[in-house]
């Protein structure tokens, strides 16, 4: 009997098919996790780098972005290379369906396009050793859950990671 999953595959993202050819460039690598994306412009703290759009709804994966307390999305798009820092350059906002540069720092031709995971996941899909070798680097990065307060400050959170914190206290 065929499957209801009403979750699609996610459509994978292919180098014929950038999706933002005028804002970054992907850097891919055979090394399992080694791609990055990479920024083609200068922008100011706090502008839109891009809109998040094409998604898809999705499940918890290590491709995927929580929306929502419950509810992840595939992203479709080159924005999928966007890799995890303790020191990010982005805010991928949920709510807004936008990527943003970070309020702290402009963003420069060249800069590593990261996003500090725990910001959207609550609970990663494949926790991971962090080795972005930021001096702030939290280590261990399995989402907001397992995270103190203390470990959480100073970062921008999706609305619905502070809600679940608040629950948590």
């Amino acid at each position: 009997m065929p499957s209801a999953d009403p979750i699609p595959t996610p459509v994978p993202v292919t180098e014929s098919l950038p999706t933002h050819p005028d804002r970054l460039r992907v850097n891919r690598s055979p090394k399992a996790f080694g791609s990055g994306a990479y920024s083609l412009v200068d922008l100011p703290a706090g502008a839109v780098f891009a809109s998040i759009t094409g998604t898809s709804p999705g499940r918890k994966a290590y491709t995927s972005v929580q929306t929502g307390r419950d509810t992840h999305i595939e992203l479709n798009s080159d924005l999928v290379y966007c890799n995890h820092s303790c020191a990010p350059s982005l805010v991928f906002d949920m709510a807004r369906m936008e990527v943003r540069v970070g309020d702290d720092k402009p963003l420069k031709v060249g800069d590593a396009l990261t996003f500090f995971y725990p910001s959207s996941e609550w609970e990663m899909d494949q926790p991971f050793q962090c080795t972005c070798g930021a001096s702030e680097c939290r280590g261990w990065i399995s989402g907001a859950k397992t995270m103190s307060a203390d470990e959480l400050d100073g970062y921008w959170l999706n609305g619905h990671i502070a809600e679940l914190l608040n629950e948590r206290k």
